[in-house]
């Protein structure tokens, strides 16, 4: 997680951006998204550079149109990490405390707040440091199918672990969960027979590859979509 891929094309952060609105939602504030009629829902979990990414929040407004109510907390309270500003990513790791005790915790009345809308159904995605949250998330009955991607601290007992439909999805070149170890979930995932899942390794693509990705590129933002895609596709299946 201290590597430099963890923390390399930091987006320029927008409290603006996205067709969405900003609510509060069991406590935190909420990129909200999507039809309040929808009983589907998918909870975004951001990396460290948290929930006013642009390329994050238009992931959200896609999902959105796909007809999921969407959910992008703040579960970084403000705080999202900046490089250069005289903080390691390792002291901001400090001051948030691990994802279990702290942002997995968190999540639980978020999840309770959208279910209070009449959702019968979520699926929620963790990109980087968000993924352990999701993965947390899979091991109990909070919800119906996880997606990670580009995942940090996730490790084979947490893969072990998941009881709803998981999906993994990872880069050629990522020094943080790098091809072995992905190998390594794939395997248990497969010997899970009473659970789906499967790991999708992108090829000459990098750690943060689908929501970091520069738009003016079209080959990066081909690949980000074809994530983006994959992750739809596994949520269409599993949560309904």
């Amino acid at each position: 997680m201290s590597g430099p891929q963890c923390c390399a094309n930091p987006p320029t952060l927008n409290p603006t951006t996205g067709g969405g609105h900003v609510e509060n939602l069991g406590g935190l504030n909420t990129y909200v998204n999507g039809s309040p009629h929808s009983k589907l829902a998918v909870l975004l979990v951001s990396d460290v550079y948290g929930y006013e990414a642009p390329n994050l929040r238009k992931l959200a407004d896609k999902i959105a149109a796909a007809g999921f109510y969407v959910a992008v907390p703040d579960f970084l309270h403000g705080d999202p990490y900046v490089p250069n500003a005289g903080r390691t990513l390792q002291d901001w790791i400090k001051d948030h405390g691990t994802v279990e005790d702290k942002a997995f915790e968190e999540a639980k009345p978020v999840i309770q707040a959208i279910k209070s809308k009449g959702i019968t159904a979520i699926g929620a995605a963790g990109f980087c440091w968000g993924a352990k949250v999701a993965v947390q998330l899979a091991k109990r009955e909070f919800i119906q199918a996880a997606v990670l991607l580009h995942l940090s601290f996730v490790t084979v007992d947490d893969i072990k672990a998941v009881e709803v439909p998981t999906a993994v999805l990872g880069a050629e070149f990522d020094q943080i969960s790098p091809p072995a170890l992905l190998k390594q979930f794939e395997e248990v995932l497969i010997a899970k027979s009473e659970v789906d899942g499967y790991v999708k390794i992108f090829p000459k693509v990098s750690h943060g590859w689908t929501v970091r990705y520069n738009v003016e590129d079209k080959s990066a933002a081909k690949c980000a979509e074809e994530a983006h895609q994959n992750m739809l596709e596994w949520f269409a299946k599993y949560v309904n």
